[in-house]
């Protein structure tokens, strides 16, 4: 299973809003065939470790992250395949919550194959998390956090600069992640001190460019700015309150290809963004929205990169504004991987971590 999760990650960046999915074919204690979904519209995960499977296929054991898809969509159901690929069991490391495609189990079952379920599910939750969010019903964007800080938890110095305090190794990280998600979202205030240009720059190029999405409800933005001067070329949002929008600078911010998204809280932000197809939003940035964020619940995930080095306290915090709780109420997060990114160290946490 931990194979079959590796392959699957293959497919980031190329697959949503399918899910992740790997699979390994076992016959006489070894690996037969593999295989990943490895884009939007081509063939699953099943068929494709099957296929490198054959004959070899019968009688054997398949090893899958996600439960078998029962439907017929853009390809034929995975359940049929198996059935007549003559599997024996099948090992899964998660159910389909997705009433569409699921029901896959109880197809082989009827079959007279054998299922498990659960092997290393707690890691394929993960893996699909903003896949099962949606599956789940949510009817707001999976929404990830990521920062890069000092040992101290600042994300820029007493100037406001901030480049570059993570390393190479980790600022490659951050363009394999941005490939993942449907929208990269930053603050106002991070948008005219950093000028960046949020665009995923590297080896794995995203089947859809993610949009770009400067939350500044003050509309206090440069139209020399990088976001502003190439919105024509990439898809960037603007939210403010819907009032800013009659200012000169909001006229001046249509005028140059940028969408103008009204809201007057963060749930109308994230629901507007929803409706406009944003199902995973990558935020990053600055301490006063990652503040906002985290006080309103409305971060699902966290991706913490901290650098070995202090800022000191006029250092601008990663977390500003957040409440201060006694040590028995607070809510506990959840680590879904640790890892070195050069001598910088990667953090995920997950609010919820449940393959349920």
């Amino acid at each position: 299973m931990a194979r079959a999760l590796d392959l699957a990650a293959r497919g980031w960046g190329r697959v949503q809003p399918n899910p992740l999915v790997g699979a390994v074919v076992l016959a006489d204690g070894e690996v037969v065939g593999e295989g990943h979904h490895a884009e939007f519209g081509a063939p699953h995960a099943e068929a494709v470790a099957l296929a490198a499977a054959g004959s070899r296929a019968r009688g054997s054991t398949l090893v899958v992250t996600l439960e078998p898809c029962a439907h017929q969509g853009k390809q034929p159901p995975c359940v049929d395949q198996v059935i007549a690929a003559g599997v024996r069991r099948v090992v899964v490391a998660i159910r389909d919550p997705n009433p569409i495609a699921a029901g896959g189990g109880e197809r082989l079952a009827a079959a007279g194959i054998e299922v498990e379920y659960g092997l290393l599910g707690r890691e394929a939750a993960a893996q699909n998390a903003a896949f099962l969010h949606h599956a789940r019903g949510e009817i707001r964007p999976f929404v990830a956090l990521k920062l890069a800080t000092s040992v101290d938890a600042r994300i820029a110095d007493r100037d406001r600069r901030s480049r570059w305090i993570s390393g190479a190794e980790a600022r490659e990280y951050v363009h394999w992640l941005r490939a993942g998600f449907d929208a990269i979202g930053i603050g106002g205030a991070t948008a005219r001190h950093d000028d960046p240009s949020l665009t995923v720059r590297g080896p794995l190029r995203p089947r859809v460019v993610p949009r770009r999405v400067v939350f500044a409800p003050a509309l206090n933005l440069r139209l020399e700015a990088e976001l502003i001067r190439s919105a024509h070329e990439v898809p960037t949002a603007v939210v403010a309150g819907a009032d800013a929008f009659q200012w000169e600078m909001g006229r001046a911010l249509a005028a140059a290809g940028v969408e103008l998204i009204p809201a007057e809280s963060l749930d109308e932000a994230l629901a507007a963004l929803a409706e406009r197809g944003v199902g995973s939003l990558l935020v990053e940035g600055g301490g006063r929205l990652a503040g906002a964020l985290l006080r309103a619940e409305l971060v699902d995930r966290l991706y913490w990169v901290q650098s070995p080095i202090w800022l000191g306290e006029r250092g601008v915090p990663a977390f500003s504004g957040l409440p201060s709780l006694p040590l028995a109420s607070v809510e506990r997060w959840h680590p879904v991987e640790r890892r070195a990114l050069g001598d910088d160290t990667l953090l995920v946490l997950d609010r919820a971590c449940s393959p349920d």
